[in-house]
């Protein structure tokens, strides 16, 4: 099986191409840029630098959120562009599980935190058992400190990983009663070479489904929505 995986779900925006167990390229960004300048750009050079066709992949890889929602807009617009144009299908993969999927092996619970601003974050938890990957609580939204209380509760070693980490990390390192440490930097953001790899190992291409049928999971309202609802209580 043969994927190109997108990821754009955060502050990095992310490529990759991966056949089976090879990853072939992957081309990673953190910068000041938009996800519109950069996502495109960054597939016509890994296709070039690595003289791939793009008709021959099985499918297009896709982090469906939950992160920026003009992030998971553009990176959703663009995988389904691409999937019509090659007539391929999507697998949507959840961007907090590919975060968790960066710390492979780890014998401490994995805690991935997106910023979800308003003092939330995007968050779940993952482990390692026996070489696989399982979800122990799936992707939700919460406030950081209900994070650490249940990480406390829980009373196992964790790791944080995410770009939640700099916002939140004073009140982390406030609460937390459990041994805990954060991931190192270049393991710290979303990889579409993670987002590939589920896509081919956990999903397959029995989850693919046609471009049209691919929405974004934003886990909760956008700001406006959410402005838009106040107006309409008070009204």
């Amino acid at each position: 099986m043969k994927v190109l995986a997108l990821d754009s779900s955060g502050l990095v925006a992310s490529v990759a191409i991966l056949e089976e167990d090879t990853m072939i390229a992957e081309y990673t960004v953190n910068y000041k840029k938009t996800h519109s300048q950069t996502l495109l750009p960054m597939v016509a050079e890994i296709v070039r630098m690595t003289e791939q066709e793009l008709s021959t992949v099985d499918a297009i890889a896709v982090a469906a959120g939950p992160g920026s929602f003009t992030g998971l807009r553009i990176g959703s617009a663009t995988a389904k562009g691409l999937a019509q144009a090659l007539d391929k299908p999507i697998i949507s993969v959840p961007t907090v599980d590919a975060l968790a999927y960066n710390l492979y092996g780890t014998q401490r619970l994995i805690c991935p935190i997106m910023d979800a601003r308003r003092s939330q974050v995007y968050t779940g938890l993952y482990t390692w058992s026996e070489d696989r990957f399982q979800v122990v609580m799936p992707q939700y939204v919460d406030a950081i400190e209900a994070v650490t209380d249940e990480l406390n509760r829980r009373g196992e070693p964790v790791i944080f990983i995410g770009d939640g980490i700099p916002p939140y990390r004073a009140v982390i390192e406030e609460r937390m009663r459990v041994p805990w440490s954060f991931a190192p930097s270049h393991l710290c953001r979303q990889r579409a070479g993670a987002v590939g790899n589920l896509a081919i190992h956990d999903y397959g291409m029995e989850a693919a489904r046609k471009a049209g049928d691919h929405r974004p999971e934003y886990l909760r309202l956008s700001q406006a929505e959410r402005e838009r609802a106040e107006r309409q209580k008070k009204t």
